[in-house]
């Protein structure tokens, strides 16, 4: 952005930190909800009994932060909000193995080795395509893909900001969606199944119920958002500069032809030995994770939670252990193929050399630190003044008022509940409270509820690369940072949603015209379900 002084020239204003902007939300969403409560801002809306089938009113009222009690808030409970952000504890486990991958170099020949004959195309189709999947296993595509996909980028000498957002894009506009049931199923399925016995008693809704419909999009999503990136916001964050660091007192090592090429044939044995045996221990433990996740096996089903009956609810229920244990395996994985490669390839000669190497790599971790804390006080702040859950409400008020059905009233709601996903990216609260206002309307108009559901996943995932309310978004600003060469230009939170608004544009686009086109052709939106009843 660009300012003129009073002689006329033009001078190029700094982007703002993140951080910085971070703390300017934290304290505007605190004196509005002062301002808020003054108006004693509410709303009231209904949600289900499940158990007796009815309506039930609830009321969120706005807690005024800009008080002696909110204050108290505030000051009581920044530790806690820092500890409980969900991001926090995800990206330090994920760190753990990423940082001794690469400080071994294993992951720099492991990308060669696999990445280097794919084309930039075939590649970032491949990382949206598996960003998009991710979300079987709620957010940990988020700490996991971003910084693998930076690492890939990098390994082929293309700028890591490309894989960043490429992945980014694919967990965040992709959420969805995936190949097959996951963790949102047994989130949003509770809620469809009881708004829809509003109107039929005995209506059932099966975890597959929207599989066929899931598999299209993702393929679709995958195929579009190469071509966003590729084509609109790759040349916009331009090629990857790496700083040499060179000092007058450098001293220069004069070694001999025959030393030199002795030097880099024992590195190359090195490496291919170390990456050999490396690749077979990761191939062990994966063999292991995949067994704990197979039940009635010896000594199988680590990863289970045995205390449900169907096996999805086991490996992806409230409880389960595959879930919460997701992180940490994949730590391991990395922190046992990089250590074993550290060592067989010479990297590290003992557990000093393991220190120093991850010195740098860590010294990353650092400054996100300070993002993610910032971050979750902004998050814990917005969510205890209530804003998101009142201004979801107002707007299934609005939808209930509404005196029309069938495909407009489908679109309209698609509308609405982006704009709430703005302010509000919980998707089962959300479904919560719009489900009673949706379902039941669209039943009248002989539109499923599995496809209403279906309705809901795609719209909660339209806004979320560009809300910096969503608790994922701090990670997408913190490695657009790290791997932004220019220090005095940071990457601000403006920034990053006008990198993403072009994606976020056509994305949107996109999703509406699967949705409305399924439901014109009439296909089947998973095993005997339709979008009409």
């Amino acid at each position: 952005m660009f300012k003129r002084n009073k002689n006329g020239i033009k001078i190029q204003r700094k982007p703002m930190e993140p951080v910085i902007s971070y703390i300017i939300l934290t304290f505007l969403v605190i004196i509005i909800s002062g301002i808020l409560s003054i108006f004693k801002f509410q709303s009231t809306y209904n949600i289900v009994d499940s158990t007796k089938l009815e309506l039930i009113q609830n009321t969120a009222v706005i807690e005024n932060l800009f008080s002696f009690d909110g204050l108290k808030y505030i000051v009581g409970n920044a530790t806690k909000n820092f500890i409980v952000f969900a991001p926090l504890s995800m990206y330090l486990v994920a760190m753990i193995g990423f940082v001794v991958c690469e400080a071994s170099g294993f992951f720099d020949v492991l990308f060669k080795r696999i990445f280097a004959n794919l084309s930039n195309k075939t590649l970032t189709f491949l990382i949206i395509l598996f960003a998009t999947i991710s979300s079987l296993i709620n957010e940990v595509g988020f700490v996991i893909i971003i910084p693998l996909a930076a690492f890939i980028y990098k390994a082929k000498k293309r700028n890591p900001m490309i894989g960043v957002c490429a992945a980014f894009a694919g967990c965040a506009f992709g959420y969805g969606t995936s190949v097959f049931v996951g963790s949102l199923e047994t989130q949003l399925i509770p809620y469809t199944t009881a708004a829809a016995r509003l109107v039929d008693s005995e209506y059932h809704i099966s975890l597959l119920s929207n599989l066929y419909i899931m598999i299209v999009s993702t393929l679709i999503l995958s195929i579009v958002g190469m071509i966003i990136i590729e084509k609109i916001i790759a040349p916009t964050l331009g090629k990857y500069r790496v700083k040499k660091e060179l000092s007058d007192a450098d001293e220069l090592e004069i070694i001999g032809e025959e030393e030199l090429e002795q030097n880099e044939l024992s590195n190359d044995y090195n490496e291919k030995r170390g990456y050999k045996i490396a690749s077979i221990v990761g191939m062990i433990f994966v063999l292991f994770f995949i067994y704990s996740v197979v039940p009635g096996l010896p000594g199988s089903g680590l990863l289970l939670d045995n205390n449900e009956e169907t096996y999805l609810k086991q490996i992806f229920g409230e409880n389960s252990y595959f879930q919460d244990g997701f992180t940490y395996m994949i730590a391991l994985l990395f922190t046992i193929s990089g250590l074993v490669y550290g060592f067989i390839s010479k990297k590290f000669k003992n557990g000093t050399d393991v220190i120093r190497e991850c010195k740098e790599p860590l010294s990353r971790v650092g400054s996100m630190l300070l993002l993610l804390f910032v971050a979750s006080q902004f998050a814990g702040v917005f969510r205890k003044s209530n804003m998101g859950t009142i201004i979801t409400g107002i707007l299934a008020n609005i939808l209930s008022g509404l005196s029309f059905g069938g495909i407009i009233y489908l679109v309209v709601a698609m509308f609405i509940m982006m704009i709430c996903d703005y302010f509000s990216t919980g998707i089962s609260a959300k479904w919560m409270i719009f489900a009673p206002s949706i379902v039941p309307v669209l039943m009248q108009s002989n539109i499923s509820p599995q496809f209403s559901q279906f309705v809901m996943r795609a719209v909660d995932s339209m806004a979320n690369g560009v809300t910096p309310l969503y608790a994922y978004f701090v990670i997408y600003i913190g490695y657009l940072n790290i791997y932004n060469i220019r220090e005095n230009r940071p990457i601000s939170i403006g920034n990053g949603i006008r990198i993403m608004f072009p994606y976020f544009a056509i994305i949107s686009i996109t999703w509406l015209l699967i949705i409305i086109g399924w439901y014109i052709i009439g296909l089947p939106i998973g095993p005997g379900v339709y979008p009409t009843i």
